[in-house]
């Protein structure tokens, strides 16, 4: 059963200021996105798409592309923008960057932020699931909250509800600085110290993407269409409470990586070092 990584890169350009400035990671210029490709591919997947914009297409290939497809076929799907309604420049979201790959994804497949470094645990579990994964079977990988969470500031993280290993639903939940969040600036929350998170790190088999299809027409309905994202969280929620869908739940023992602040580029730099010193990425670049 071949399986395919899908790395959603294609809101990267507003986030860094540019595909040019973005800031590499690893100690020969590599991105976070390199690791988890190369992570992919040891796990066993056998395809990595890049989900971009068509403007991106040109500077992505040259600065990630080419490096990565030296151990695993790549392709690319491009968020179309045409179909936004004039003023709007951010794309439509997750589900709609997904729903875009449905011509090109044949296969069970996992998604990835491309600016988030799950570790290598995450794509062995999430792998192993999809290679078995029957009908309207789905997964999450999840991480523990102190394991995604930084020194230099508050976070945002999908809480998960979890009964018998599967999902029942996802708060996202602003305002998290350790085991406490205060989302309207006076009320501070405790949250468990076993509280699980979703990365969005996500397993589905191709029937997804008919479900992307429905939701999305829903969504142009009744969303407020300059604004409102249409996010994978929010399809999955609607599936499982539907019962339409099961989403078990995987745990990684890997600390999760990104960059949300500034000063966190020091603390990825250095755990992406240790990891090469330790020769866990020989022949990533």
């Amino acid at each position: 059963m071949e399986t395919t990584l899908v790395v959603m890169a294609a809101g990267m350009g507003s986030r860094f200021g540019g595909l040019k400035q973005m800031t590499p990671v690893g100690p020969n210029g590599e991105f976070l996105m390199d690791f988890s490709a190369y992570d992919a591919k040891k796990a066993g997947f056998s395809k990595v798409v890049f989900v971009i914009k068509k403007e991106m297409e040109e500077d992505f290939n040259n600065i990630v592309g080419k490096r990565v497809a030296k151990y695993i076929d790549i392709d690319y799907v491009f968020q179309a923008t045409d179909i936004l309604p004039e003023g709007r420049v951010k794309p439509f979201g997750t589900g709609h960057a997904i729903l875009c790959c449905k011509d090109k994804v044949k296969t069970p497949f996992a998604i990835i932020n491309a600016d988030d470094y799950y570790g290598k645990s995450a794509y062995v579990e999430i792998n192993n699931f999809l290679k078995t994964a029957q009908k309207g079977e789905f997964a999450m990988v999840a991480y523990d909250l102190d394991k995604t969470t930084t020194e230099n500031g508050t976070v945002t993280r999908g809480v998960c509800q979890v009964e018998d290993g599967f999902l029942k639903g996802i708060r996202e939940t602003g305002g998290i600085k350790g085991f406490e969040y205060c989302e309207d600036g006076e009320t501070v929350h405790k949250l468990p110290e076993d509280t699980v998170v979703s990365m969005n790190l996500w397993g589905f088999t191709p029937e997804i993407f008919d479900h992307l299809d429905r939701e999305f027409e829903e969504f142009k309905k009744n969303a407020n269409i300059m604004k409102d994202e249409f996010l994978i969280p929010s399809v999955v929620d609607t599936l499982i409470k539907s019962g339409e869908a099961t989403v078990e739940v995987l745990r990684s023992s890997d600390r999760w990586y990104g960059m949300t602040y500034r000063e966190d580029h020091e603390t990825v730099t250095k755990a992406m070092k240790d990891f090469c010193d330790k020769g866990e990425y020989d022949g990533i670049s």
